[in-house]
This record gives structure tokens, C-alpha cells and sequence, in this order.
């Protein structure tokens, strides 16, 4: 049997992140991960370039059912501390938009600074290892038994994600361990994630696939103006993706596809200076003309201006200021970028993610309830998550 001092299980963000933070107060690390490659979803984010943090993270822009959970680790390692590790390995990045910042090459520039700063603080990553058994022996000793052979700990750690995207390897292994240890787990359901449409609103959308509209989105809780996007499923973009976090089965969303203009009074003037125009001619000057034929009704679409009442000019605004849809669900886990709910919050230390009431076990990262908005806010939870963990595990 192998005796380490640490055995972090999940070789993503949040286990690397805490193995290297580990090996820097010369314990002794190992990371077993079940996949042949670490940092898989690392590589794959972004689009290739990694959204590795945020400059405006806040404890707000994350959701938890302990929403005061987060405040310790994310304020002890903030997004700061993550840039200056990005700039000291002098990799290139650049603001995107709200603060998202981005790899300027290639998503493998992050992960392979923390492989090689793991390699620099000796904690040792072994892939392709499947756990078959975990055993609490007494405090702070645990036996791990593997396809690789078996090994013994003092501290424990579980980084293995949540459910999104299970091409990549995820699993519910951490809620099983959490399970099996009594430790509560909060229902999950995947987050940041496309909404499919109802059959009769998926065909009379599908056509405007492809189409992408700066908008503004909300429900009764929250909203977010950012993209939205046509799919051939329903809809995607940045604001859907955020305020599917907040969104329960049954729900609508409400639209507002032209949020800087004030469209009644546009029409108003347009009635008054061109009342030969027709409605769909005028509406194509701030809308692709493919959302306009869908939108407007056919009675009116072509009538000019002049013939048109100010009510009818109401409604049609009303439309487009607040198209109120309720989807159909979303895509699931297959598409989600993360995972909400996981290991209860108030089963952990919010300093050191250790569980509460059983010394030597942590978990840290997507498995535990706390999942961050749109654009880098839930690497930076990896980071802190991982970060704080790794300086008493």
C-alpha cells in the first residue's frame, strides 16, 4: 500500500489547483483522475481559449443555497492572485467582454502552467486510475483502493466535478463518496445551458437559426443583456445561458430584443416623417429581416405606416420589448457548462472545505453547491476552492 500525505481525486481546475498549493508545504501529493488526460474540460473551454477568471468577481454573481459560503475562499484568493500566476508564466491574454478574460493562443497555455507548477512543488498527477473503494479507517486515515493498487492518505480530497458534459468524463463519483460518508447532497440539475423550445415554438423559430440579437433576458429574479441565439433546438448565447441558472421547469422568460431603443416612439416619428413606409420595411432597420417576418404579424407586416393605429404600434412594440416565451426545458447536462447543487455548503468549513464533522475529508470545486455566472466565475471558484483547501490539507 502506498502512504502519501494527500490524495487529491479529480485532476481538474480545483485538484490541480489544490495539489499545487499542497506540494508547496512539501507534502506529500498525489492526483488519480479516471481519464487519460487532466484538464480536459480546461482544454475544451472557452472555445479553445479558456475564460480562466473574471476581473469583477463578486460573491453575488454565485449561486448556493449557503450564499455566504463562497465569501472566505474567494476574498483570500481572488482573481488577482490567479492573473499574476497567468502573467509570472507570461501567458498572453485580453478582456473579452464584462470583465471575461481570455487565453490570447490556446486553452492548453493554463493547464499546462499548472502542470508544471505541480511538477515544481512534487506533487505527482496519475491518470487512467479508477477508484473501486474508499475507506474511513479512523481521523485523518483513509484507504483508497484503485485499478492501480491501493493507498492510504491523511487527507482526502475530492475534486471530481459535477455532471456537465459527461463526453468529458464527468460523473457523479463526488455525491457518491459524499452519500456514502452521510454528508447531505443538494438536488442537481445542470446550469449555463441552452433552452430546448415547445414543438410548436420550436418550428416557428427554427427558421431564424443562427441569428444572434443583443437583448436583454429576465425573470422574476434576475436579468442579463448579453447575446441571445437562434439554434435549430431553441435557444442559446451568453443571456440564455445565464439565466438558465435561475430558471425552473414551467417559467417563462421574457425578451427584450431591442434594448437601447424606445421602438414606440420610433415608429411614432417614422409614421410622421415616412407614412408611406411599410411596418416590416422599418422594422428590418433594427432587426435582421428574418426576426421581422417571424415576429410581425402578416396583416400588418406590410400595411404602410400611415393606415396603422397607435395601438396596433403598441403591440407590435410590446413584442419586441417583452417577448415572453416559456421553454420547453434545456439540453441537460449534455451542453451545460456546470452543475447546480452538489455537497451541502454547511457540511464544510467555508476556510478550509473540509467536512465538518469528519477530519481529513474535503471536497472542493463544481461538486460542491456553489456555481458562478457566465465568464470565468466558476474557474475562479476552482481556484479559491482549491487554493484554500491546499493550505491545511
Amino acid at each position: 500500500m502506498e502512504k502519501l500525505d494527500c490524495i487529491i481525486i479529480g485532476a481538474g481546475a480545483a485538484g490541480l489547483m489544490c495539489a499545487i498549493e499542497a506540494g508547496k508545504r512539501l507534502r506529500k501529493v498525489i492526483v488519480l483522475d479516471h481519464a487519460n488526460k487532466p484538464g480536459k474540460k480546461i482544454l475544451m473551454s472557452g472555445g479553445g481559449r479558456c475564460n480562466f477568471t473574471n476581473y469583477h468577481i463578486n460573491p453575488d454573481n454565485y449561486i448556493s443555497h449557503n450564499r455566504h459560503f463562497c465569501k472566505s475562499a474567494l476574498s483570500r484568493y481572488t482573481q488577482w492572485d490567479f492573473i499574476d500566476l497567468v502573467k509570472k508564466h507570461r501567458i498572453s491574454f485580453h478582456e473579452k467582454t464584462l470583465g471575461q478574460l481570455f487565453c490570447d493562443h490556446k486553452s492548453k497555455d493554463i493547464l499546462d502552467m499548472l502542470i508544471n507548477e505541480c511538477e515544481n512543488a512534487g506533487a505527482e498527477i496519475r491518470m487512467n486510475t479508477h477508484i473501486e473503494k474508499i475507506e474511513k479507517l479512523s481521523d485523518h486515515h483513509f484507504k483508497i483502493k484503485s485499478n492501480r493498487g491501493d493507498f492510504h492518505c491523511e487527507s482526502l480530497i475530492i475534486a471530481s466535478g459535477g455532471l456537465s458534459i459527461p463526453t468529458m468524463g464527468a460523473s457523479p463519483f463526488g455525491y457518491k463518496i459524499a452519500e456514502q460518508f452521510g454528508i447531505a447532497v443538494w438536488p442537481t440539475r445542470a446550469g449555463l445551458v441552452p433552452f430546448s423550445l415547445q414543438p410548436e415554438d420550436k418550428e416557428k423559430f427554427s427558421a431564424l437559426s443562427g441569428i444572434g440579437i443583443d437583448s436583454t433576458v429576465h425573470n422574476e429574479q434576475i436579468s442579463f443583456r448579453e447575446n441571445i441565439l437562434f439554434t435549430h433546438r431553441g435557444l442559446s448565447g451568453p443571456a440564455i445561458l445565464q439565466i438558465s441558472s435561475y430558471w425552473q421547469p414551467g417559467e417563462s422568460i421574457i425578451i427584450n430584443l431591442l434594448p437601447e431603443s424606445n421602438l414606440l416612439d420610433a415608429l411614432n416619428t417614422h409614421k410622421k416623417r415616412q407614412p408611406q413606409k411599410q411596418l416590416n420595411s422599418i422594422l428590418s432597420e433594427y432587426l435582421p429581416k428574418r426576426v421581422v417576418d417571424i415576429f410581425l404579424d402578416p396583416a400588418i407586416a406590410t400595411q404602410k405606416l400611415q393606415s396603422i393605429s397607435l395601438r396596433d404600434l403598441e403591440v407590435v412594440a410590446e413584442k419586441i420589448y417583452a417577448w415572453t416565451i416559456k421553454p420547453n426545458g434545456t439540453e441537460g447536462y449534455r451542453t451545460a457548462e456546470v452543475t447546480l447543487g452538489g455537497i451541502d455548503c454547511d457540511a464544510l468549513s467555508s476556510k478550509t472545505m473540509a467536512v465538518n464533522d469528519i477530519p481529513g475529508l474535503y471536497f472542493i470545486g463544481e461538486a460542491v453547491d456553489v456555481t458562478g455566472w457566465l465568464g470565468g466565475y466558476n474557474f475562479q471558484w476552482a481556484w479559491s476552492s482549491g487554493w484554500a483547501a491546499g493550505q491545511v490539507v
